[in-house]
């Protein structure tokens, strides 16, 4: 693959690097930090938006089934009907504290009076916590929210285990972040492309159209991919989750095939997918190939399940960095979405 743009004047690439040490460090704030004065819990939501959403889905994705509670990741203003009282605890996510969506949800919490709390670096959510006296976990970084993922995902596994909701975390952390750092060394800039699997697949997917499959729990996976793909490389994406794309995605593989021959797809794969999605990814593929689709597999490194989310993250993050010096795309700065939000505020 040839390089168009290796300039990287924000250093994307150390941002990449330092997701196992952003993990450790949420995780160990998460754990000193004052906590939230919360009675019997009945359910949660995890309110955030973009690159401050997604260490919501992650956690949920994480703890599956194990979570006693229902819980809830809110991309949306406000909160859903069901959301009152002290029995519900309303996690407001927002890296800038200034997302404006996220303010809407902590408002509103207030309004029907939720047990609420925030996680930010500062601005508004952060001034309007200490306003009416709640709880605001303020985390130092400086950079992209979406490169605050180790943070986000750390600081709310403390929350739960310190409620009471989930067991200590100290283990898996630890070994995802060694898992991590062996990322580093395999798919980091410094190891050639002929030994670097991200660097591979960023070259197969030069001017694609590209789809990330991620089956039950580890969809959320596929979604953090194409994100990166949309915001690092500026390129068009799509995912979908395992077993529903089997119920609706692959009967439209008849038309229009000009767009097939130039489409690739991923299937993100972990030792905890469900054996029956197991077999539909295989049928998938095979269904995909048939109709001219290109099909590339990521298999989940590492034991432990937060390890292998993890594992993908990072790969997925890896390629999509690639992906963006291939398009001569500095991969840090969102100026259409910039853009957006100033419009929006006009």
């Amino acid at each position: 693959m040839t390089i168009a743009n290796p300039f990287d004047p924000e250093d994307m690439n150390a941002a990449i690097e330092a997701l196992g040490a952003n993990l450790r460090a949420g995780w160990q704030l998460g754990l000193r930090l004052d906590m939230p004065q919360v009675g019997s819990l009945r359910q949660v939501v995890i309110s955030g938006m973009g690159g401050s959403a997604i260490g919501g889905d992650f956690v949920i994705g994480y703890l599956g089934e194990s979570f006693p509670l229902p819980i809830l990741a809110r991309r949306n203003y406000g909160l859903p009907g069901w959301a009152r009282g002290a029995e519900t605890l309303v996690i407001c996510s927002s890296h800038s504290g200034n997302t404006e969506e996220t303010l809407s949800s902590f408002r509103e919490a207030l309004e029907r009076d939720c047990s609420v709390m925030s996680i930010c670096t500062g601005g508004k959510l952060a001034e309007i916590s200490k306003e009416y006296g709640k709880t605001c976990w303020i985390f130092n970084h400086v950079g992209q929210p979406r490169t605050a993922i180790g943070w986000t995902v750390g600081l709310l596994l403390a929350l739960f285990f310190r409620l009471g909701l989930i067991e200590d975390q100290t283990q898996a952390v630890e070994e995802t972040i060694g898992v991590l750092a062996d990322g580093v060394r395999s798919l980091g800039k410094d190891n050639p492309l002929s030994a670097n699997p991200a660097k591979r697949l960023a070259g197969q997917l030069l001017e694609r159209n590209i789809v990330i499959y991620g089956a039950g729990d580890f969809e959320v996976l596929a979604r953090r991919f194409k994100s990166e793909i949309n915001e690092l490389a500026k390129a068009w994406a799509a995912f979908e989750g395992i077993p529903e794309m089997n119920h609706n995605a692959l009967a439209g593989l008849l038309h229009p095939q000009s767009l097939y021959e130039r489409t690739s797809t991923i299937f993100l794969c972990s030792d905890y997918d469900h054996e029956r999605n197991r077999r539909r990814v295989e049928y998938s593929q095979r269904f995909f190939l048939e109709a001219g689709v290109a099909v590339d597999s990521v298999r989940a490194r590492g034991k432990g399940k937060l390890a292998q989310m993890f594992s993908l993250l990072q790969f997925g993050d890896y390629v999509s960095y690639y992906l963006a010096l291939a398009y001569g795309e500095d991969p840090t700065p969102i100026n259409i979405l910039t853009e957006l939000k100033r419009l929006l505020a006009s």
